[in-house]
């Protein structure tokens, strides 16, 4: 019996933070690690684990970043570096949760009849503007791509 209780000095709670005003909403997961109870029983396991966890997403979100000014979905390989993050620490998923929420308010609000018509608006103003630039340069320059023009 002397054993398990030095054992169970190791045994690490589990790691589940309180839900923030009242619990999950909608669905959502509670906050905390996921990794398997056998590598959450001992503390050190499941620090290696933690790190292990960091170390693959800041490598994901590196190469996200990298991929922001060339070519390749770098906002998309950010968010898989975060959400490898989620699987461990709160603050991604909290982080994850604001950004869900915020994509999806824009995606409500981007869909509203009245956004559309606007956004269509702005768009059809634009397109005549640029059409009446191009048409004054064609007047006055003719075809003539700007490192021609001689004038």
């Amino acid at each position: 019996m002397n054993a398990e209780s030095n054992e169970r000095e190791e045994v690490v709670g589990p790691a589940t933070a309180e839900p923030a005003e009242g619990g999950a909403t909608g669905g959502e997961r509670e906050l905390g690690s996921r990794a398997p109870q056998v590598v959450k029983r001992y503390r050190t396991l499941h620090l290696s684990w933690q790190v292990g966890v960091f170390v693959i997403g800041l490598a994901v979100v590196a190469a996200g970043v990298v991929m922001l000014p060339l070519p390749g979905p770098g906002w998309l390989v950010i968010f898989g570096g975060m959400a490898i993050w989620a699987t461990e620490f709160v603050w991604a998923q909290l982080v994850l949760r604001w950004t869900k929420r915020k994509v999806t308010e824009a995606a409500q609000k981007a869909l509203d009849p009245r956004v559309r018509r606007r956004n269509l608006i702005l768009t059809t103003v634009g397109l005549v503007i640029v059409a009446v630039l191009v048409g004054i340069y064609v007047w006055e320059f003719g075809m003539a791509m700007p490192w021609n023009i001689d004038e």
